[in-house]
C-alpha cells in the first residue's frame, strides 16, 4: 500500500526541477513512509533518469515528465522493493500501489521465460508480467487490488490504470497543458497555477446521494472508473479503455446442488481468498465489528494463519445501541485470539472531523468513516495490514433493499415511501419503475428536502448518471440490482476503507472483493441468497453466507438485525463541543457561502432532539460539506495542504 503521483507536460516543456514532484509527494507521505523515489523520463527521447529524494535539484537533461512514488513496505522489505521500478534494460518504468494476492503463482512461468528476478516483492512480478504479455495481457492476470502507472519508453507510451472493483484509487487531470495523476488529489495542489474549484454540477446528486457516481466535486479532477485504463503518447494524446466489465458475468438461474452444497462452496472460495490475503512480511490482523461479514474473514484468517499469533482491532461505544462488543467477544472467545478494542467518544469527532475531512478529500458522506478513522489510528499500535469484510452486502445481497426492491408493495415499505412523498406524488408515479426504485433505494435525501436546501436543485441532474448506469445491465432483476451495487455503492465503500486507513499507513484488505470470489458468486441461484424468511420468520439476505456463520456461531448471532457500523449521529449533533464547532465556522461558512439555504439547517439544530430520520441524514450532509468545503475552496486554508 502506497502513493503514486506525477505527471508529464503535454506542451512538450522539460521538467526544471524536482520542487514541485517533492510537495506532492510530500503532502501524501503518510500513504508511504518506508521508501520513495522520483524518476524523470521522457515520452519523445525514450530515456530517463532517477533523481535524489533527500533534496530538491535542478533536473539536468531535458524530460518532458516525472514520477514520483511513497512505499509502505509490506513485501520484500529491503531495497530491492524500491520504486519506481525500472525492468532490466531500463525501458519500461512501473509503480505499483496495492497488492497482487496471485503475484507468486507467475513466478516458475516467468523464470522459466527467462526473466531473473531481484527480489520478492509482487511488484516486480507485476513488471516481468507486462514485459512478458503486454498491459491487457497482464491486467488480465491480476487478482488484486491496485493502481499502476507505467511508463514504456519503447513505446513512448504512459500507461494509468486501477483495479476491476476500485479498491484503490486514482485521479488525474487531463488539460491541453498537463496530463497529471495521483493517489491523493491533495497532490494536485502544488502543480503550477492549479486551484481547488467547485464543480457545482456535480451538487444535485451529491446531496441525493452523498457521493457522485463519476468524477469528484471539484473541476477538472476526474477519478479514473474501476475496470478502466488511461493511455498516452505524444501522438494520439490521451485515450481511455475499459478492461474489465461486470456486465460479462451473467447467472443462468439453474441449481447445480442444493442449499448445504452452495454453502460448502462459499465457505471454500472464501477461504481461499482469505488464505491468499494472508500474504505479508509485516505483521496482519482482522478489523472486527461483530457482523457477520467480519467476524467471518476473522475465522478464516485464524483458520488459515497456522502458528502465527493473530490478533483484532475494534471500535466501541458506551452507548449499548450502537455497540456490537457482546458480539465481538463471541467471536474472539469461540476463536481463543486477542481482542484490541478501543472505546470512541463524542469528543473525538468534534477534534478531528477537519483531519478526516482532510485525508478523505470529499465530504464525510458516511458518519463512521470517523469510527474507521479512529480505528485505523489505534490499530497502528498493534498491526500494519488490516483484513475487513466490506463488498459482502452488495456482492451477495445482504441489505434489506435488495428484498424490498423486489417487493415493493409489503405495508411497511410501500408506507415509508408514502411518508417521504406526500408532497410530489408524481416520485410515487416513478416507484412503479424498478429501475427508479434500484436508484433510488441508496438515496439519503428526497427531492423535496434537497429542493428545500438548494434553490438550483435537479432530480433529473440527481438521478441522471444512475439511472443510465442502472439501464446498461442485462439480466435477471435481481442481477441487475447486483451490478448496479458493485457499480455505485462499493466503490464508494471502498474509497472510504482506503482513505481512512492509509491516513495511519494503515493497509486495508477486503477478501470479500476478489475477482473469483465475485465471479464465482454469479454462480449462486438467486434463492439461495435471498431468502425471503429466514429461520426466524424475518427476511433473510445473504443466506449462505448467514448459514456459515450460524455454523461457526449460533443462530442468534447470524440471524439477527443488521444494523451496519453506526455512531450515534443525533448525539454528536448535541454534543457541546461539536455544537460549538459548528456555531464558530461552520454554520457562519454555509451562510457566506451561500450555495444552500442555511435557515433550515439552523432549524434542524434548534430541534436536534425531534427532527425524523431524514432531516438528520439531511442535516449531516449539508454540514459535511461545509467542512469539506472550508478546508479544500477556501484560500486561507492553503496551510492544511502542509505535510502534518
Amino acid at each position: 500500500m502506497c502513493g503514486i503521483t506525477g505527471y508529464i507536460n503535454i506542451n512538450g516543456n522539460a521538467v526544471p526541477d524536482t520542487d514541485t514532484i517533492m510537495d506532492m509527494l510530500s503532502v501524501q507521505k503518510h500513504r508511504g513512509p518506508d521508501d520513495s523515489g522520483i524518476r524523470a523520463f521522457s515520452l519523445v527521447s525514450g530515456q530517463s533518469a532517477e533523481l535524489g529524494i533527500n533534496e530538491r535539484q535542478k533536473i539536468d537533461g531535458r524530460f518532458e515528465g516525472i514520477l514520483g512514488f511513497n512505499r509502505l513496505s509490506i513485501l520484500d522489505l529491503s531495497a530491492n522493493g524500491h520504486q519506481p521500478m525500472v525492468s532490466p534494460d531500463g525501458k519500461v518504468i512501473l509503480t505499483l500501489n496495492g497488492e497482487i494476492y496471485n503475484a507468486f503463482d507467475y513466478t516458475n512461468e516467468l523464470e522459466q521465460w527467462g526473466y531473473r528476478f531481484r527480489s520478492t516483492s509482487d511488484t516486480e512480478i507485476v513488471l516481468a508480467l507486462y514485459l512478458k504479455y503486454g498491459f491487457e495481457g497482464m491486467l488480465a492476470r491480476l487478482n488484486g487490488m491496485f493502481a499502476i502507472v507505467i511508463v514504456d519508453l519503447g513505446k513512448y507510451e504512459l500507461f494509468i490504470t486501477r483495479d476491476r472493483f476500485g479498491i484503490k484509487p486514482m485521479y488525474y487531470i487531463s488539460t491541453s497543458e498537463i496530463l497529471a495523476f495521483s493517489s491523493e488529489l491533495k497532490s494536485f495542489r502544488y502543480l503550477d497555477n492549479f486551484s481547488f474549484e467547485l464543480l457545482t454540477d456535480q451538487l444535485d446528486e451529491y446531496l441525493m446521494f452523498r457521493n457522485n457516481l463519476r468524477g469528484t466535486l471539484f473541476k477538472n479532477i476526474h477519478l479514473l472508473e474501476p475496470g478502466h485504463y488511461l493511455s498516452f503518447t505524444v501522438s494520439k494524446g490521451l485515450r481511455k479503455n475499459r478492461y474489465f466489465n461486470i456486465q460479462d458475468f451473467t447467472r443462468d438461474g439453474e441449481a447445480f446442488g442444493d442449499l448445504d452444497s452452495y454453502s460448502e462452496k462459499m465457505e471454500e472460495w472464501m477461504s481461499r481468498s482469505v488464505k491468499r490475503q494472508l500474504i505479508s512480511d509485516v505483521k496482519l490482523g482482522c478489523q472486527l465489528s461483530g457482523g457477520i461479514d467480519s467476524s467471518l474473514v476473522t475465522w478464516l484468517a485464524n483458520r488459515n494463519s497456522g502458528n502465527e499469533a493473530f490478533e483484532t482491532v475494534s471500535v466501541i461505544f458506551r452507548d449499548q445501541r450502537f455497540s456490537e462488543e457482546k458480539y465481538m467477544d463471541i467471536v474472539t472467545g469461540k476463536l481463543n485470539i486477542t481482542s484490541h478494542k478501543f472505546m470512541l467518544d463524542l469528543d473525538y469527532f468534534s477534534e478531528n472531523i477537519e483531519r478526516a475531512t482532510w485525508h478523505f478529500e470529499q465530504p464525510i458522506e458516511h458518519q463512521s468513516n470517523l469510527a474507521l478513522f479512529y480505528l485505523s489510528q489505534r490499530a497502528k499500535e498493534c498491526v500494519t495490514v488490516l483484513l475487513s469484510g466490506e463488498g459482502s452486502d452488495e456482492i451477495f445481497a445482504g441489505y434489506n433493499r435488495f428484498i424490498n426492491i423486489r417487493h415493493p408493495y409489503q405495508g411497511r415499505v410501500l408506507l415509508s415511501e408514502l411518508k417521504k412523498n406526500l408532497t410530489n406524488p408524481f416520485n410515487m408515479v416513478n416507484y412503479l419503475r424498478y429501475d427508479y426504485r434500484a436508484v433510488m433505494a441508496t438515496s439519503y435525501m428526497t427531492s423535496d428536502m434537497a429542493g428545500m436546501l438548494y434553490w438550483k436543485f435537479s432530480h433529473e441532474n440527481a438521478i441522471a448518471n444512475r439511472s443510465q448506469l442502472y439501464n446498461s445491465f442485462s439480466g435477471s432483476l435481481f442481477d441487475r440490482q447486483i451490478k448496479y451495487e458493485l457499480s455505485s455503492y462499493l466503490p464508494d465503500l471502498l474509497i472510504c476503507q482506503d482513505k481512512m486507513s492509509m491516513a495511519h499507513t494503515i493497509e486495508n484488505r477486503v477478501p470479500f472483493v476478489d475477482n473469483e470470489v465475485v465471479k464465482d458468486s454469479f454462480t449462486i441461484p438467486e434463492k439461495y441468497l435471498l431468502v425471503r424468511n429466514g429461520p426466524d420468520g424475518t427476511k433473510a439476505g445473504k443466506y449462505l453466507l448467514k448459514k456459515i456463520a450460524a455454523k461457526n456461531f449460533g443462530s442468534d448471532f447470524a440471524f439477527r438485525r443488521k444494523v451496519g457500523f453506526d455512531i450515534p449521529v443525533r448525539e454528536l449533533f448535541a454534543n457541546s463541543r461539536f455544537k460549538e464547532f459548528l456555531s464558530d465556522k461552520i454554520i457562519p461558512g454555509m451562510k457566506n457561502r451561500g450555495l444552500f439555504k442555511h435557515e433550515l439547517p439552523l432549524r434542524w439544530l434548534d430541534n436536534i432532539t425531534t427532527i425524523n430520520y431524514h432531516q438528520l441524514e439531511a442535516l449531516w450532509i449539508v454540514v459535511s460539506f461545509e467542512i469539506w468545503a472550508s478546508l479544500y475552496l477556501d484560500s486561507n486554508n492553503d496551510n492544511r495542504f502542509k505535510r502534518r
